[in-house]
């Protein structure tokens, strides 16, 4: 961030006398004002001049050149501060997020997908020292983000998380297994999962696609020492949920129970050492995320570098020009006026 500043910027005060200086000028040149009687004029009729009426410039040149100086002792600059964050204590963090239909149900305001955005753009901007990556899971499961420090790619990919971009359904298991193999080689003091989902493990193996269990797969990040802290988001009871489409298009909402496999997330939260927690509002939300920060924190330290860039010199030649040119003329052009 470039800023603007004076590095003696009381020197500035001596700008108080400019004013007492034109007073002065002006009170001398009424005093010398003096009156001669002449019979006639003819004599001195080709002897007209405007030089006289040039005179004040001389006096307007030093004053702009006396300011000019004094601008140049307080020697302003510009600052360009670059911040740096330096940790030896980084945590990896994968945001592992439920993209079923399920998460359009509006329990939370928006939508859940729409509020869990909101807070997770949050969470990640605040940490800046930590490696943070997203993976998006609903009947199938895909790594978004690689663990990274760039929070304007991550943030821009968490807002496009939508609900039908993977086959449907609610492979739990699939999604922490993702985010486990993408973590299991990390360096970091600390690797954590935060997974989330609004409901409970509904997916049909296949041949084609490789099925975890979110036992096993919560198993395999225990071994690894990896904490997967669990958010199950949905009001108690009631909630309008997408049953099918209008003719314009748009989702038809019915209101449907809310179900969310709670002993599972409990579960996997205490075979990894993490915690499990229930948001039914955006407030909850909130919170639950902002106690996840409290709990995860890294050492930070954070390093500022200053590069000034002077500008008294620019003021003070253009000073040094007046004054020389105002020194210049006196001795030329206005000598006899003087």
């Amino acid at each position: 961030m470039i800023s603007f500043e004076f590095q003696n910027p009381w020197v500035l005060a001596l700008l108080i006398f400019i004013p007492f200086f034109i007073y002065r000028e002006v009170r001398k040149k009424s005093a010398k004002k003096a009156s001669l009687k002449l019979s006639t004029l003819t004599p001195f009729g080709g002897a007209r001049s405007n030089l006289s009426s040039y005179k004040p410039l001389l006096f307007i040149i030093k004053m702009i050149g006396v300011s000019l100086c004094v601008i140049a002792l307080a020697r302003p600059r510009y600052v360009d501060v670059t911040t740096k964050v330096k940790s030896d204590e980084g945590i990896d963090i994968l945001l592992t997020v439920d993209t079923s239909l399920s998460m359009l149900a509006r329990d939370l305001k928006p939508d859940r997908l729409a509020a869990l955005k909101e807070v997770a753009k949050n969470f990640a901007v605040q940490r800046p020292s930590d490696r943070i990556g997203l993976v998006e899971y609903s009947g199938e499961a895909l790594t978004r983000v690689p663990l990274t420090t760039d929070r304007q790619m991550l943030v821009a990919e968490i807002d496009k998380l939508q609900s039908g971009n993977l086959q449907d359904g609610t492979a739990i298991g699939i999604g922490l297994a993702t985010a486990v193999n993408h973590l299991k080689n990390s360096k970091a003091k600390s690797k954590v999962v935060i997974l989330i989902t609004d409901g409970v493990e509904s997916i049909n193996p296949s041949p084609e696609l490789m099925y975890v269990s979110p036992r096993q797969a919560a198993e395999i990040a225990a071994a690894k020492g990896i904490k997967v802290y669990t958010i199950g988001i949905g009001t108690n009871g009631m909630a309008p949920f997408p049953v099918g489409y209008s003719y314009s298009g748009e989702f038809i909402f019915e209101m449907q129970p809310v179900e969310i496999d709670e002993p599972l997330m409990e579960d996997i939260a205490a075979k990894t050492g993490g915690l499990y927690f229930r948001a039914t509002n955006n407030e909850s939300l909130k919170k639950i995320y902002s106690e996840i920060d409290k709990l995860e924190k890294s050492e930070i330290n954070e390093v500022k570098y200053y590069n000034y860039t002077e500008l008294f010199g620019r003021f003070l030649l253009a000073a040094l020009i007046l004054l020389s040119l105002e020194l210049l003329l006196k001795r030329t052009i206005f000598k006899e006026l003087i």
